[in-house]
């Protein structure tokens, strides 16, 4: 049962992951920023015992590190989730979690393009097939009106989360392991909620918000307690025992469990041509993180 418990935890922290979207969309009466407020400061109440005695011990170095510290909030914690929430309004829940998944794809081309990393053949051809997978679901997206060429505005604003995520991404690879883990995400969100709170303002004045009923307040709950705080823990857990490439094989399953999803508590159709669009990028993200090693061991295996 232990052996088992890594994949238990990844399969329910994708289930989670899969949840943000599935709630975004349901609260999409909501401004998207005011969303991201709601979700960063209910888990700042929920890290606060938590994190309190690590962030207050290390705040001289929090105070020394100030800049990657604010990258990591801006990023990770702050605008990722909001331009998704913002992505929600014009497009649908499985488009969102198609171009989501290609994030691993898209931190290893950077990474090349960046950092001078090499691929090999097998990653090049998981890079295409990814970006592929990308572009059909954006040039298959229902247009808006006002958009240029038809593109729908909300697979461009993803886009755009994506390639902050993989700016925190690089953040975390380089800084993350300078700060205590959970003092650390106690000051990441504490500044996130700084960050967030005048926007969130701005947005209150700017249009009429609905008032929250019990679905919006426990829709905003969710995403505070378990995409933001119970979703880290079992990632964390699970990459300890079972690193990070295995880990992220199982983010693959973000577009399964999203279309599933919206199907179900949506109403969502399951078009067939974002099932082919998943399974492209599926197979594209599994080619580029593959290890170096393992088909060579397979072709040992066999012999």
């Amino acid at each position: 049962m232990r052996a088992l418990r890594p994949h238990l935890f990844l399969l329910l922290v994708v289930a989670i992951f899969s949840g943000n979207i599935l709630v975004g969309k349901a609260l999409a009466d909501l401004p998207p920023f005011t969303i991201s407020m709601g979700r960063v400061f209910i888990a700042l109440l929920i890290m606060l015992p938590v994190g309190w005695h690590q962030a207050r011990y290390n705040m001289p170095m929090f105070r020394r590190h100030w800049r990657p510290l604010l990258g990591l909030s801006l990023t990770g914690v702050a605008f990722f989730n909001a331009l998704i929430y913002a992505s929600l309004k014009y497009t649908s829940a499985t488009n969102v979690a198609i171009l989501e998944s290609t994030i691993p794809v898209v931190t290893l081309l950077l990474s090349v393009l960046l950092l001078g990393e090499r691929f090999r053949a097998l990653q090049w051809f998981g890079v295409a097939l990814s970006l592929a997978g990308a572009v059909v679901v954006i040039l298959a997206g229902t247009p808006r009106a006002g958009a240029p060429g038809g593109v729908n505005p909300g697979d461009m604003i993803m886009l755009l989360a994506v390639l902050v995520w993989v700016g925190y991404s690089f953040l975390v690879k380089e800084h993350m392991a300078l700060f205590p883990r959970y003092g650390s995400l106690l000051v990441m969100l504490a500044i996130a909620n700084l960050a967030l709170a005048p926007i969130a303002l701005f947005e209150g004045a700017w249009q009429v918000i609905p008032s929250l009923g019990l679905g919006e307040v426990a829709g905003l709950a969710y995403l505070g307690i378990f995409p933001s705080v119970v979703a880290l823990l079992l990632y964390n857990h699970a990459l300890a025992d079972i690193g990070p490439t295995r880990a992220a094989v199982y983010l693959n399953l973000l577009p399964v469990f999203t279309m599933l999803g919206a199907w179900w508590f949506l109403g969502d159709d399951i078009l067939a041509l974002q099932v082919l669009a998943s399974l492209v990028v599926i197979i594209g993200v599994w080619c580029t993180i593959m290890p170096a090693g393992r088909s060579k061991q397979g072709v040992r295996s066999k012999g």
